[in-house]
């Protein structure tokens, strides 16, 4: 996992000082400022009074800080990072105040230095919090409509619906996966289930995913609607572009990125496929993405908090050698319970608990030393890694045998007695329904590490950041095969196709696949805490399956880290615009307004991009020729 660590405070040599009194600036801190597209104002509010397009760096989060660029040269994002840095001395002043902040309540001091001050003025009054919603519900609103219309088409079990699907239905009706009868398809699809039996089948996946889909259905009209069988899928994908746009929104500080995030997962087709099929990566993506979220609000919470009990010591005459404790969070108690489902999804969920714990503690490191405290990275160890561990890791550990709780209770479930078949094997140190359990998840560890099975659609990992070889769900022959008279009712063409084609919105990923690359330079040359945010869900959920390259692996297990390449993409969009500032020459005010016009012009193409390809994303019936033109690379057939 790269680094991602925080904005933390270091003591420079004397210069300029910051206002707000941040820290200090060399005489000339040009050299300091990193290349970007344009440094003018901020573009005119998006209507409505949404806030523009990026926002001013932090005062005291230098390089990276901001995602524009160091406003100033005094803050480091990785604490360990700068080696120069005297992390015993780390300002000019006792207990944390610089020496230009004389006047300005310690508090305020800190928050400068902890949020910024576009992140903490993000929510001043009532109309910037009733835009951010709004703003928000609309890009929903859009994602929505693209997912649930006809969300019953097509009326057949596509791809791996055949197994989740049927299996939902099982643990409604038997409480645990049973095995069906000689070809059960068609008559599952006319609402006849009459063929699941009582026997277990073996699956290799947990239950939560499959439970979410058995509550869609159980709501949405039962086993004979299609729509039921996908309304789990399609609530929770619609869901999914209102929390990136707020993430977005809370991230980048700015209600026009965190909308532009929305509104690029909204038209992207990997969601939106996944939003209408039933299988279980967009549970998986839906679970990490909230956990993510709540790690970002925890972040804010606990740094509002630091600020708040670091200056009650130093008011009181203290000293920060530790730094104050930041009490029970709320917050990171919830991540780790939908990290928890997550993993109770699909065990790749394990990757997204290990990078975002990592990446939670070094946020509280760089927050601990922002204020100064002078043993801030064994502080943040003792303080706040160890309790991370247990509210993380512990409460995903708990949740995810919890999520067992129907194979517990059942006496049929595969491999539920398999202790007392087997007295002298498995841990024994374990209660019999406990090694049942573990000798369950050893077969089914060695189930997916050892799929080797050729797939025609099978695709090695390094192409899935630019869709290089898609995974077709649906192309039935009963359309493409028409002829004649026949095909003319269909599709008013003498040559039909129907598909469902598992690939994103090649703008989206095509830039952003070149803005990982942006955004890994970002944050390895600026310590931009933001660049590490962004990233992180691409680590997660894309880097481990370079390990698994060995065995029969599929492109659209991407969805889990789609919202990650939006926020990437919209991070370096970002850069491109760049801050506003008061000083700025009318040549830069016009450099930044064309930057503007360019996202712009770029947004309108990925929407245009969307509706183009929605006909191969929700299977509608087309002339042989339109889908053909949809075909955009030759590995995509």
């Amino acid at each position: 996992m790269p680094p991602t660590g925080d904005d933390a405070e270091r003591e420079d040599a004397p210069g300029t000082p910051v206002p707000g009194g941040a820290g200090t600036l060399p005489a000339d801190d040009s050299a300091a400022r990193p290349p970007h597209a344009a440094t003018a104002p901020a573009p005119a509010p998006a209507a409505g009074g949404a806030e523009p397009v990026g926002g001013r760096p932090e005062p005291g989060a230098d390089p990276g800080a901001s995602p524009y660029g160091p406003a100033t040269a005094t803050a480091v994002e990785d604490p360990a990072a700068d080696p120069a840095a005297d992390v015993d001395e780390p300002t000019d002043a006792p207990g944390g105040e610089t020496a230009d902040e004389p006047d300005e309540p310690r508090r305020e001091t800190f928050l400068r230095r902890l949020l910024g001050d576009d992140a903490r003025t993000l929510d001043a009054t009532p109309r910037d919090r009733r835009n951010g919603w709004l703003w928000a519900l609309a890009v929903t609103v859009l994602g929505g409509v693209l997912r649930f219309w006809d969300l019953a088409r097509p009326h057949s079990l596509v791809f791996d619906e055949t197994y989740y699907v049927k299996q939902a239905f099982s643990l409604l009706a038997r409480g645990y996966e049973a095995a069906w009868g000689e070809d059960p398809n068609a008559a599952f699809e006319s609402g006849d289930t009459s063929s699941l039996g009582t026997d277990p089948e073996y699956v290799v996946h947990p239950l939560v995913g499959k439970w979410m889909i058995a509550l869609g259905m159980q709501l949405g009209g039962g086993v004979e609607s299609s729509f039921a069988w996908r309304l789990s899928a399609a609530v929770v994908g619609t869901l999914a572009v209102l929390m990136v746009a707020r993430i977005g929104r809370r991230i980048f500080a700015s209600t026009a990125l965190g909308t532009l995030a929305g509104l690029f997962l909204a038209v992207d087709g990997l969601a939106i496929v996944h939003s209408r099929i039933s299988l279980l990566d967009p549970f998986l993506m839906f679970f990490a993405l909230a956990a993510f979220g709540a790690l970002v609000l925890d972040r804010e919470q606990a740094r509002r908090r630091l600020a708040d009990r670091a200056a009650a010591v130093l008011d009181g005459g203290g000293t920060l050698r530790w730094g104050p404790g930041l009490g029970f969070r709320w917050w990171r108690l919830a991540a780790g319970v939908l990290l928890g489902l997550a993993i109770g999804t699909k065990w790749s969920g394990m990757y997204f608990l290990a990078v975002f714990g990592v990446m939670t503690v070094l946020w509280d490191m760089g927050a601990r030393r922002a204020v100064g405290v002078r043993l801030w990275h064994v502080a943040a160890v003792v303080k706040d890694g160890l309790l991370a561990f247990v509210l993380l890791v512990g409460t995903a550990a708990v949740t995810y045998v919890a999520s067992w709780a129907s194979w517990f209770a059942s006496d049929n479930a595969w491999n539920r007695h398999w202790a007392e078949a087997n007295p002298d094997q498995g841990v024994q140190w374990l209660p019999p329904a406990l090694r049942s359990w573990w000798q369950y998840h050893q077969d089914m560890w060695l189930f997916h590490n050892g799929l080797e099975t050729p797939h025609s659609y099978a695709a090695h990992p390094v192409g899935w950041i630019v869709q290089w070889r898609p995974t077709s769900f649906w192309y039935p022959t009963e359309v493409s095969g028409l002829t004649g008279e026949q095909a003319q009712a269909a599709c008013g063409a003498d040559a039909c196709s129907q598909a469902i084609l598992a690939v994103g919105n090649p703008l989206i990923w095509w830039a952003g696949a070149a803005s990982v690359l942006v955004a890994l330079f970002w944050l390895l040359r600026y310590r931009d805490w933001r660049a590490g945010a962004v990233l992180s869900g691409i680590v997660a959920g894309w880097v481990p399956w370079f390990a698994y390259a060995h065995r029969t692996i599929f492109a659209f297990y991407s969805v889990a880290f789609v919202p990650w390449v939006v926020l990437t993409l919209v991070y370096v969009l970002g850069l491109l615009v760049g801050p506003a500032s008061p000083d700025d020459s009318e040549r830069d005010r016009r450099g930044r307004r064309r930057a503007v016009v360019a996202v712009g012009v770029f947004a309108v193409l990925v929407v245009a991009a969307g509706l183009f390809f929605y006909p191969v994303w929700a299977a509608w019936v087309v002339p042989w020729q339109q889908w053909h033109i949809r075909m955009w690379l030759p590995t995509w057939i």
